[in-house]
């Protein structure tokens, strides 16, 4: 008996025993799980969004990356990598500087780093994996969805090979170079961004205006994945509405002339077609009475491939379909129409460059990037247009999901050209890249519904052989549209005409053969103070708040349902979803945390459901006694205004003419027709003793800010973005301001902008004189501008004059003279602005 306890004892020690080393080895993993964790933090800097909270190391962009071709089997690469950024020229880094996150870019506070790479320079990766057992006797594919520019691979130490382009997956067969256990995985990316030739988007080393802060690297999810050695390598569907069939187009690797597809077709989870037919071959899948996939109504199949060999299933995927068509014809109206499956379809969107403040490139999170697609569907438009960017594969399956059509952009690259200027001539080596971009591109996309039209080329960006382009795209893919080229250099090729016309909308004429669309328009631009990239910004008008950029918004789309019926415009671009960086002309802010217009309302307009609100003029702000407000609507409304600040009705005052002001008030505005009303538009006006200045060459409407006091409202601003700049377009500022009682002074100011981006220019002269009486004037300063291009856009300079001691002035005048056109310096044409505010004194 006491043999048998000292026995069960000493089980119960060892039991504990290696309880303790478990929970020991548990307690150390835990620890390094921490660890790691914790060794990892976004830099900070930049404004983030929301989602840059829930992003981990453990949950970098989880999800499975190839929705169109999905197998069962794949294992997932993002997280902690170790990294350096090493001279090109030196080969390996013999040490790694610390961790990133993969896959966000080296450049983002998501990547853990935040740092910028030089062309002289190569980020260099460098982590480990093992491969599952089960995987066995299959071949394993290295994926890499994008990776910008060269990068090159290497498995265990030896190189597996090269890959040149920024936007589109590619892969590498490793199984040749494994080994049993851990595998090291090294990689390095060498991006030349803005010095090179090839395709870059809006990404430059020195960012500022429309261009952005540069991506280098990986940038979306690196994965691996077992297939067996004959597989399906990639599948184009072709949808046929008329025929009522599915054109699928298999391709495999290594196949043998006996091997099989089986193709079988379900919507709602019900079989609905099926066909088995040899390998190598163009398959005609038949969908009976298809339901159609159009925007708004977005039906899939979902779809289903298997390989057979000698009866027995050797490769199998998931994809899905739509049956959609794209095409153009004369409609009844007599214009060249752009139809979805045969229906005159207005398409209505913004321009979208998929940038992100924490993440640059790379949506912090799938949710960050669902959110921005729901925001455009919840504003009622119906497209979009991914601007010289390609996203994930992910982001297109979530457009045909929700049946958001899609133009995308090539990106582009090598040199840019203005709109008089001839095609550029690119090197071989520029030309080749190109196509090759171009067509991983279009084959990576193919089968994504929601895409629409192709655009090789943006505003003269790299445009080359413009007609051979085109017709390469139109023979690679005949089923959607090819738009030459969006603004600027037509060449009178492709399905559609496309102008860009900033701020507000325009139509080409219409053509005999060819749609007519606005490829860009709008860029109002409001700054939302806490919510900016840094704390000069811009747009192509600045508004000063939420209820002039909406009353803008309305006029401009009252404008393009016009030209859809009167000029046959096809479609609109609005620029642009978010702002970006620099650029404050988002209808949401960068960070996404606001939106700058109501989505109700923008759905009602964007819809063509609202009548346009009513506009004061001058629109609130200050004014002296007496001074007159007009109220502004389009013809055949009434209007009906309170000035108590109540909500105006139907038996509210009528507006007849200007209203007289004699004290501080709130006036509200309704607009009616017979079956609608708009939004109610409130102004508030403030009573001043500051008499209005006299312009004596007559000054812009277009950027008035703060009622007719805009250009002296007496209060001070910090940026070109405070809705207080004056703007003159091609004419001479001429002012005179009264101050009412003479005032001692020994100093004046006058501050005025250059943003080269907008056509705004420092004026070539500016003077300023003084007067007692308003009758004899003295020139205190003159200056002369030599109009030497600014180091920087958005520059703010002041002009400033000193008076010989303390002098009683009454009057300032201020002379500014415009320049008229764009100096030969500057690649553009047409008048320029001079922009001027805060005359100060001292």
């Amino acid at each position: 008996m006491i043999n048998q306890l000292g026995r069960f004892v000493g089980v119960i020690h060892k039991i504990l025993f290696v309880m303790k080393r478990v929970l020991s080895i548990i307690a150390v993993l835990v620890f390094c799980l921490i660890s790691e964790a914790q060794s990892w933090q976004p830099v900070e800097g930049n404004i983030m969004t929301r989602w840059a909270k829930d992003v981990t190391p453990e949950n970098a962009w989880p999800q499975y990356p190839r929705p169109q071709l999905e197998r069962q089997d794949w294992k997932n690469l993002n997280g902690l990598w170790e990294y350096a950024i090493h001279p090109a020229k030196k080969g390996a880094p013999t040490k790694y500087e610390g961790q990133i996150l993969v896959p966000y870019p080296v450049e983002s506070a998501l990547s853990g780093v935040k740092r910028m790479v030089q062309p002289a320079d190569k980020i260099w990766y460098r982590t480990a994996f093992t491969i599952p057992k089960e995987w066995d006797q299959q071949s394993i594919l290295l994926h890499f969805e994008a990776s910008d520019w060269e990068t090159e691979v290497w498995i265990n130490g030896e190189r597996v090979g090269i890959h040149r382009g920024g936007y589109t997956p590619f892969k590498f067969d490793i199984t040749p170079h494994l080994e049993k256990g851990e595998n090291k995985l090294e990689v390095s990316v060498w991006d030349p961004t803005d010095t090179g030739w090839q395709p870059l988007g809006k990404q430059v080393l020195k960012p500022g205006g429309i261009f952005y802060t540069p991506v280098t690297g990986i940038w979306q999810t690196v994965w691996l994945e077992p297939v067996n050695r004959t597989h399906l390598e990639m599948v184009k569907l072709i949808p046929d509405i008329d025929r009522e069939v599915l054109v699928i187009d298999a391709r495999l690797a290594n196949t043998s002339s006996k091997d099989q597809i089986w193709a079988k077709a379900y919507f709602n989870g019900k079989k609905v077609a099926e066909v088995k037919h040899r390998a190598g071959e163009r398959i005609a899948l038949p969908v009976n009475n298809p339901v159609l996939w159009e925007p708004g109504n977005p039906n899939l199949y979902d779809l289903e491939l298997e390989v057979i060999r000698k009866n027995k299933v050797i490769d199998r995927a998931k994809s899905y379909f739509g049956m959609r068509k794209v095409s153009r014809a004369k409609t009844a109206d007599g214009y060249q129409r752009i139809l979805i499956n045969n229906q005159f379809v207005f398409q209505n969107g913004p321009l979208d460059q998929g940038y992100w403040p924490d993440g640059i490139y790379t949506p912090p999170t799938e949710e960050a990037m669902l959110y921005d697609l729901k925001v455009i569907r919840e504003m009622g438009f119906n497209m979009l247009r991914k601007h010289v960017k390609v996203e994930s594969r992910r982001y297109y399956t979530w457009c045909d999901r929700m049946g958001l059509l899609v133009w995308q952009d090539m990106p582009n690259g090598d040199r840019k050209i203005g709109p008089q200027d001839p095609d550029i001539a690119r090197s071989e080596e520029s030309e080749k890249q190109f196509r090759y971009e171009l067509k991983q591109m279009m084959d990576g996309l193919y089968n994504h519904p929601s895409i629409v039209m192709w655009v090789p080329f943006n505003e003269g960006w790299g445009q080359f052989k413009t007609a051979e382009i085109v017709k390469l795209v139109k023979d690679y893919d005949p089923s959607r549209m090819v738009n030459n080229a969006s603004g600027w250099t037509d060449r009178k090729v492709g399905d559609v005409h496309d102008i860009h016309n900033y701020p507000e909308p325009a139509s080409p004429e219409p053509e005999p053969n060819r749609a007519v669309v606005l490829g860009e328009f709008g860029g109002l631009g409001l700054n939302i103070p806490g919510h900016m990239w840094e704390e000069t910004n811009w747009g192509y008008r600045n508004l000063s708040s939420k209820e002039e950029l909406l009353y803008r918004y309305e006029t401009f789309y009252t404008d393009v349902w016009r030209l859809k019926d009167s000029k046959g415009l096809c479609a609109a671009v609005y620029t642009q979803i978010t702002d970006v960086e620099s650029e404050a002309n988002g209808l949401m802010t960068y960070d996404r945390e606001l939106m700058k217009v109501d989505p109700k309302l923008l759905k009602e307009i964007n819809t063509g459901n609202f009548i346009v609100a009513p506009e004061f003029n001058p629109y609130g702000g200050l004014f002296n006694k007496k001074d007159q407000v007009a109220i502004r609507a389009e013809k055949g409304q009434e209007v009906r205004y309170t000035m108590d600040g109540s909500e105006p009705d139907r038996s509210s005052r009528l507006y007849s003419g200007p209203i007289v002001l004699v004290k501080s008030l709130t006036l509200k505005a309704k607009a009616y027709s017979s079956s609608k009303e708009s939004r109610t538009v409130t102004a508030d006006f403030k009573v001043t003793t500051f008499s209005r200045p006299d312009y004596k060459k007559a000054y812009s409407p277009k950027y008035r800010a703060g009622g007719d006091f805009a250009l002296c409202d007496g209060m001070k601003g910090d940026t070109f973005a405070d809705g207080k700049w004056q703007g003159f377009h091609g004419e001479d500022l001429d002012v005179t301001f009264d101050l009412r009682i003479a005032k001692s002074m020994s100093e004046i100011s006058v501050r005025f902008i250059e943003s080269q981006a907008n056509w705004i220019f420092l004026p070539e002269q500016v003077s300023i004189s003084v007067s007692a009486d308003g009758e004899v004037y003295q020139v205190v300063e003159q200056f002369i501008n030599k109009m030497t291009p600014s180091e920087q856009d958005n520059e703010i300079k002041s002009f400033k004059a000193s008076l010989k001691g303390q002098q009683k002035i009454r009057y300032i005048r201020v002379f500014a003279k415009n320049i008229g056109h764009c100096p030969e310096w500057f690649q553009g044409s047409g008048k320029a602005w001079i922009f001027a505010d805060e005359v100060e004194f001292k």
